[in-house]
């Protein structure tokens, strides 16, 4: 790493008063204008630009973009409300009302484009840490200041660590547990000591942190939802608003940090305005009356065949599929296994043999999308092509008398079908499990052995075109004699229900990246189970995987983050707390011909951040 960092030696001299000798001892210390997870960083301290922008790319425009669902608040870091940034789908775009952060690279809608896990200065000049990353200490670059030209200092650092820990959404403990204490050392200077040494993942963490105007809340209350545009620094101010219904950001001209090179070629629309619809046909329809300039279809029917209009005809719309190397996400039907009615790994997989995904790709999707195979599809840590190697073997070998033997014999699967509605074989062993789970068939209805209660359950959804995709599978259960509805709300009750658990059964996609860490502890250990708000939205509670977990998050290289989480997907896919999904590994998007973008697509943001006006 030399072409990044700079080491110095910190000489520390330990005199020993009972002896006439000192002992002298030599602590290396790296300096380094950015961070990688793993490996090195690809730009060098010396970097003009990333290789995916156009450095000279005109500023000016107006941009107009679509919004699904609504928002209420303006504060993204609370767990009351619903942020423009935290509504369904916005963060590809790559505009938000989030305010910067030390580091900016790995979280947010500022990602790299092509690096994984890598993060660079942005508030922070440079970070300085020992060979065993115990500490990092972060300096704060002297222009660097809020909207409203206040500097950010030391003390607005140790400001949003307490408050984002004791006052913001319950995810902050979580991502910020690994840290020990913050320390001011000068007005431009805070060291971070943390709990366990090599924490490369938590001084990530801790760089991407929101950093928030200690003058501007210190005497408001910022657990609670607001319409007034908070204080912030950022490319972009809030220029107008109306709840759910449009936010208008304008380009901050005066941004402190607009000629930075990780930032140069970025955020080069004067006007970006986001309108919110709540239904996909709806929002499509406003789409081809040019009612706004950007279409990410995440609707495969009017993929294939919704865009027979004279717009596109007349080369006035632009209709592209981008490949990306995105992780595709975990999205699935969700288990709610804090119900009862879960308890049985055998009552979830019954379930889950009776959704016919090959059926629902040929007559609802145009067979445009692949399964599911991996809590962790499109990636690298994918389990699914073959049993456990050598390496995983030394994490799941120790467990084996817990964990189910197909798991060592064979890659999991989801069940197959013929793909012509045919589910008579899947029915067959689904009931032969929920037999075995103690469900038995009379007169078409399932009862429970003990109770003598029907199987029935809700899958709560808040988007209307799931419904199409549900029903097929909502009559494969009735034949199985399991009495379910779908119940359809709006995305505030929607939010609320599932911060509270309140739900059976529920559809959700939990983001996965180039490098899973610290989001997989609230995605699956069981200390975050019962912690309202956080993302263990299947209720799961499993020693093994609490292991599994904590070991990614400590993971020391990117072989072993490799191994450590392919053997968590194993664990989690035998287990059946979701009923997979599926996904593409390409972008759907149409858009007027206004704009002009890059000749190199990152392959892994859309990129749209980069973009400007013809």
């Amino acid at each position: 790493m030399s072409h990044i960092k700079n080491t110095f030696l910190l000489i520390t001299l330990s005199f020993l008063f009972t002896h006439t000798s000192f002992v002298l001892s030599v602590e290396s210390i790296n300096q380094s204008h950015g961070f990688a997870l793993y490996g090195d960083l690809k730009y060098a301290q010396s970097f003009t630009h990333l290789d995916y922008v156009n450095p000279i790319a005109p500023k000016g425009g107006q941009i107009k973009l679509m919004g699904f669902g609504t928002f209420d608040t303006l504060n993204p870091y609370t767990l009351k409300g619903i942020s423009p940034i935290n509504s369904p789908g916005q963060y590809i775009y790559g505009f938000s009302e989030e305010t910067d952060s030390l580091l900016i690279g790995t979280e947010g809608v500022s990602r790299s484009g092509d690096e994984p896990q890598s993060a660079y200065g942005l508030i922070a000049e440079s970070i300085r840490y020992p060979d065993d990353i115990s500490w990092a200490i972060f300096k704060i670059r002297n222009i660097a200041q809020f909207q409203d030209g206040h500097k950010i200092d030391a003390d607005d650092i140790l400001f949003s660590w307490h408050t984002l820990i004791n006052k913001g959404h319950p995810a902050f403990r979580q991502r910020l547990k690994g840290i020990k204490q913050v320390e001011k050392i000068d007005n431009h200077s805070v060291k971070v000591t943390f709990k366990q040494v090599d924490s490369r993942a938590d001084l990530l963490r801790f760089g991407e942190m929101p950093i928030l105007p200690e003058h501007y809340w210190r005497n408001k209350d910022f657990s609670k939802t607001t319409l007034t545009p908070p204080l912030i620094s950022g490319p972009y101010k809030i220029d107008s608003v109306s709840a759910g219904k449009y936010i208008i950001f304008a380009r901050n001209k005066t941004y402190w940090a607009k000629d930075l090179p990780i930032l140069k070629g970025r955020y080069n629309f004067d006007g970006i305005q986001f309108d919110y619809y709540r239904d996909q046909t709806v929002a499509f329809e406003g789409f081809k009356s040019a009612e706004f300039d950007a279409f990410i279809d995440y609707t495969a029917k009017n993929w294939a065949a919704g865009y027979n209009f004279p717009a596109l005809k007349n080369n006035e719309v632009i209709k592209l599929e981008i490949p990306h190397s995105i992780p595709s996400g975990t999205q699935g039907l969700f288990f709610n296994t804090r119900r009862t009615l879960f308890n049985s790994v055998k009552v979830r997989e019954a379930i889950a043999l009776l959704f016919d995904f090959e059926w629902t790709n040929k007559n609802i999707f145009h067979n445009a999308y692949k399964r599911n195979n991996s809590y962790f599809p499109n990636s690298i840590y994918d389990s699914s092509a073959d049993i456990p190697d050598k390496a995983e073997l030394e994490y799941l070998s120790p467990f084996q008398d817990e964990l189910p033997t197909e798991l060592f014999k064979q890659p999991f699967s989801p069940s197959q079908h013929t793909g012509n509605g045919n589910i008579r074989k899947q029915l067959k062993k689904a009931l032969t499990l929920l037999t075995e789970a103690g469900w038995n068939l009379k007169k078409g209805i399932l009862y429970n052995d003990k109770t003598n209660k029907p199987f029935e359950f809700e899958i709560l959804i808040s988007q209307p075109g799931m419904k199409r995709v549900i029903q097929p599978y909502i009559e494969n259960l009735k034949k199985a004699g399991i009495n379910v509805t779908a119940r359809l709300v709006d995305a505030n009750q929607y939010k609320v229900r599932l911060d509270n658990f309140d739900y059976d059964m529920t559809t959700f996609v939990l983001s996965q990246s180039l490098s899973p860490s610290y989001e997989q502890r609230s995605y699956f250990h069981s200390s975050t189970v019962n912690i309202k708000g956080s993302k263990n939205y299947a209720g799961i509670t499993h020693p093994v995987i609490d292991i599994l977990t904590e070991k990614i998050v400590n993971a020391k290289t990117r072989e072993e983050l490799i191994s450590t989480t392919k053997a968590l997907d194993r664990v989690l896919l035998w287990n059946h707390y979701i009923i997979p999904n599926w996904h593409l590994n390409y972008h759907r998007i149409a858009y007027w011909d206004r704009f002009k973008q890059p000749a190199l697509q990152p392959p892994y943001t859309l990129g749209f951040d980069t973009w400007w006006a013809k």
